[in-house]
């Protein structure tokens, strides 16, 4: 018995020992993590000043600063997020803002704002802080300013730093902590801890699962927590924050459809040509004289402008919007013109001045080809061209091709804001330089012109301007040309080389095609009969009126029709 004694000790041992692995197993199992993330890290925080963003429920890949113990955003996150009204004028060092009655601009790095009237009257006033400043080459503006004229709450947090953003109301699920306990960087015992959160603090539930949920706290550290630490959830409407952005854009636009004719005007004497591109028009409206051209970049403009013209076509009825456009204009680089306030304001003064002493009703902006780098710089001409156009109660109508990609910043949706009619010019679909011969407009391209500007611009404020003119054309071999004529032209020539004329359903264009040697020559007629579907879809999308490229080019027959589509007319449209 004395022999069996050790072993079996050594047995209790061997299982007291077992016993022990196996309960710390359990242990290390079923305990709680109590190691902590670093949160800078978890941020994403690089340098001291550094503030990640949490926007609504979400932490977004924009970081902002913090100078001076002051929140500040990047100009192009206030511009994603915010408000893209705020123009960084990098040659002066500026920042500009173009309100409904005026404008302001703050010297970067300053605590100073210089606030302008319509007729660019400035008064100047102190800040007690910098309203924008550069940092590493990006300009950073200050949130509290931002906020004046956005719609954004915020709240800053320190330790590590974070902003929580919210840009739109919600109703989202809540729910108290009923124990003391942590939030984890995930679902999971084992995950590090983010924080700590006190038995009755509230949590956001973003996700619930099986035994975690997906939880934002008060102080907006997103994380995970045990579901048996969440009491009863309720739902919560967040309240839409308050509506700070300018809305007062009190619009020019007519009670009446516009019936606007282009009058193309290219040295004083065309003005003696307004009897007769008007003797056979119905029920035009607005008269359109290709007047102004610029010349210069810093702000200059040729004028054909005539005072008897003027009283003239307001003897007829006719309203006089006078037209600056730079195709001509081959010495003017619009970016250098539109991204720099002092030439952007020249050409503004300038153009006032001459709407005032010529008695004009409006200004037509016909501005092509504009550039992608001088997208943000154009719009921003239009924000500041409405204002003293507002004031003095001038139309302003801008020119505007059939949306596509590759054309959206001309900004229609700004457009229909701050401008008083966005006019589409729904032709050239096929023109000079095309490898194919086609159209002028065909029906669907009408249409998806009216239908995507529509959707971004309010009906009423759209105009469809449709063309006057149609293209002849040469196809030889692999070489594509063609040749514009005019309605009346164009029907001569058909008439003159016995061409077969057919309706063409997929254009809604009088079609017709010949051979002539090696030459395939077609023609897509726009006529009364192509006019008429077009005013159809006008009618049908119910915007603000028709215009036409240009005056002196159509056959009678057309303003019959067009005076139906003014009139309402059933049977004419």
């Amino acid at each position: 018995m004395k022999k069996a004694i050790p072993v079996i000790v050594a047995i209790v041992l061997i299982l007291i020992i077992g016993a022990a692995g196996f309960g710390a197993m359990l242990l290390e199992k079923y305990s709680y993590s109590k190691e902590r993330a670093d949160l800078e890290e978890y941020f994403g925080i690089q340098g001291e000043n550094d503030v990640p963003i949490i926007l609504q429920d979400e932490r977004i890949e924009e970081h902002a600063k913090i100078f001076d113990n002051r929140c500040y955003f990047d100009i192009a996150t206030v511009h994603k997020y915010f408000n893209d009204r705020f123009y960084e004028d990098k040659e002066a060092g500026t920042l500009v803002y173009a309100l409904p009655d005026g404008f302001w601009t703050t010297r970067i790095g300053y605590a100073e704002l210089s606030d302008y009237g319509a007729d660019f009257e400035e008064a100047g006033m102190a800040l007690d802080y910098v309203v924008s400043r550069y940092e590493d080459g990006v300009l950073y503006i200050e949130a509290d300013f931002v906020q004046q004229y956005s719609n954004f709450t915020y709240e800053l947090f320190t330790e590590p730093n974070r902003v929580q953003v919210y840009t739109e109301g919600a109703e989202r699920q809540t729910a108290p902590i009923t124990k003391d306990t942590q939030v984890r960087y995930q679902g999971g015992i084992k995950s590090d801890i983010l924080t700590d959160v006190s038995e009755g603090d509230t949590v956001v539930v973003l996700e619930e699962m099986e035994t975690w949920s997906k939880v934002k706290t008060q102080d907006s550290i997103i994380g995970y927590v045990e579901n048996k630490r969440l009491g009863e959830q309720t739902t919560e409407t967040l309240a839409p924050p308050p509506n700070n952005m300018p809305s007062d854009y009190k619009a020019n636009t007519r009670d009446h459809k516009i019936n606007l004719g282009f009058h193309g005007i290219y040295n004083m004497e065309g003005n003696d040509t307004l009897d007769s591109v008007v003797a056979q028009t119905k029920e035009m409206n607005v008269i359109a004289p290709t007047w102004f051209t610029l010349t210069g970049n810093e702000g200059e403009f040729s004028s054909f402008a005539s005072a008897s013209y003027v009283e003239k076509a307001h003897g007829m009825g006719l309203e006089v919007w006078g037209l600056v456009g730079n195709v001509e204009s081959v010495d003017v680089d619009m970016y250098e013109l539109l991204s720099r306030t002092s030439s952007r304001w020249n050409l503004i003064r300038n153009l006032i001045a001459t709407a005032q002493e010529y008695e004009l009703d409006g200004i037509n902006v016909d501005f092509e080809e504009v550039s992608l780098d001088a997208g943000e710089p154009f719009i921003q001409f239009i924000r500041e061209l409405s204002v003293p156009c507002r004031k003095y109660g001038i139309v302003l109508s801008v020119d505007n091709y059939v949306p596509m990609s590759h054309r959206d910043h001309y900004d229609r949706a700004e457009q229909g804001v701050v401008a008083d009619y966005v006019i589409v010019m729904g032709y050239d679909e096929h023109y000079a330089g095309s490898d194919e011969a086609g159209s002028v407009a065909s029906i669907n391209y009408v249409e998806n012109g009216i239908k995507n500007t529509v959707a971004e611009v309010p009906a009423n404020k759209v105009i469809n301007a449709i063309p006057f003119y149609t293209r002849l054309w040469e196809t030889k071999g692999t070489s594509v040309s063609s040749q514009a004529l005019g309605m009346g032209s164009a029907q001569e020539y058909v008439a003159n080389h016995s061409i077969a004329i057919r309706w063409d359903e997929t254009t809604c264009q009088n079609y017709g095609e010949f051979q002539s040697g090696e030459s395939f020559c077609q023609i897509w007629l726009e006529d009364a009969d192509s006019i008429r579907v077009k005013l159809n879809i006008m009618e049908k999308y119910e915007i603000g009126g028709v215009a036409a490229w240009r005056l002196g080019y159509e056959t009678a027959d057309v303003w019959d029709v067009i005076a139906d589509y003014m009139n309402g007319s059933e049977d004419g449209i």
